[in-house]
């Protein structure tokens, strides 16, 4: 976030977020939505995930903070916006400071259709 030390992160990290942004993967994971950074670089390289409606290919793609991400998780499509960067994969709360969910899950979309 704003207020973190960027300058204890790995230097490549540090002079990303620097310039106000970070890599898909390790903000994905930092944000909790995959519990592994290699499975947010699978979700990232899948071509399911969109920054901004324009389809992804690549882990290292950058997010900034204002890009709209969609992209498929579980049983939903998720449509996120990113409110800011992290410098680490800090508790619940703190990642779920990281972005607005423009679409949350509603409990009608759990039921079983059938």
């Amino acid at each position: 976030m704003a207020d973190q030390d960027i300058t204890a992160l790995d230097p490549a990290d540090a002079a990303e977020m620097a310039k106000g942004r970070l890599r898909l993967d390790k903000w994905l994971w930092y944000a909790r939505f995959l519990k592994t950074r290699s499975q947010a670089a699978k979700l990232a390289t899948s071509g399911s995930l969109r920054i901004g409606g324009t389809p992804v290919s690549k882990a290292s793609q950058v997010v900034k903070v204002g890009d709209v991400l969609t992209f498929p998780l579980g049983a939903y499509v998720r449509v996120i916006k990113v409110k800011a960067l992290a410098a680490r994969r800090g508790p619940a709360p703190e990642a779920q400071a990281l972005y607005e969910d423009l679409d949350p899950p509603t409990p009608e979309a759990r039921l079983p259709r059938g």
